[in-house]
């Protein structure tokens, strides 16, 4: 199925200037807003006094930004801790989902896997700084099963990234243990490498 049959797409919000923080300016979502791993977090963002109307740049909880420019073209979720909404600002590209058809969290999952991702490599534009067209969107295919499939793969994926994540720490804790094991050895020989040393 094709992307634009699913969820509709826009740019971000162009700025025409440098962004200056103001308190009574309205909350913003750039692309060092978005962390590597986890969620985008509201009571982070500035806010900053933009011009014109920007009213269609605003993203809620359910709408998905997705990061156009630099090595790492991901899709994030918006959160429902977002109490309020925000403007997306490019190279962010927006996208919201129609909810009849496809679940928020499973689009973001399909567009970060590699059919998606091999898709948007091979679209992108530039050397030193990489970036994704809008125009790439228009010919991305996605398998879309049922939503209830869909929620299965999200809670599944989500299940699996926790499982990596347990086996990590086990692995560090494992290894932590054994270097106080060695030491205390270095500290406390046992009697058999004493008589070893006394015979030799």
């Amino acid at each position: 199925m094709r992307l634009a049959d699913v969820c509709e797409l826009q740019m971000g919000y162009t700025a025409r200037g440098r962004l200056e923080p103001s308190e009574n300016g309205v909350p913003a979502i750039q692309l060092r807003d978005i962390p590597a791993v986890g969620e985008i977090a509201p009571d982070r963002l500035y806010r900053f006094e933009l011009e014109g109307d920007v009213g269609r740049y605003f993203v809620r909880s359910g709408d998905l930004v997705f990061r156009s420019r630099g090595d790492r073209n991901t899709a994030h979720v918006i959160g429902a801790d977002f109490r309020f909404p925000a403007v997306a600002i490019l190279p962010l590209i927006i996208l919201r989902p129609d909810r009849s058809k496809v679940e928020p969290a499973f689009l973001a999952w399909a567009l970060n896997q590699a059919p998606a991702q091999k898709h948007f490599h091979t679209k992108a534009e530039g050397t030193s700084l990489r970036m994704v067209p809008r125009s790439s969107f228009d010919t991305l295919d996605i398998d879309v099963p049922c939503q209830e499939e869909q929620r299965l793969i999200v809670e599944m994926d989500a299940l699996a990234e926790k499982e990596c994540m347990l086996t990590a720490l086990l692995a560090e804790k494992r290894r932590l243990m054994m270097s106080l094991i060695l030491v205390d050895r270095a500290r406390n020989p046992g009697p058999d490498r004493g008589k070893k040393e006394e015979r030799a």
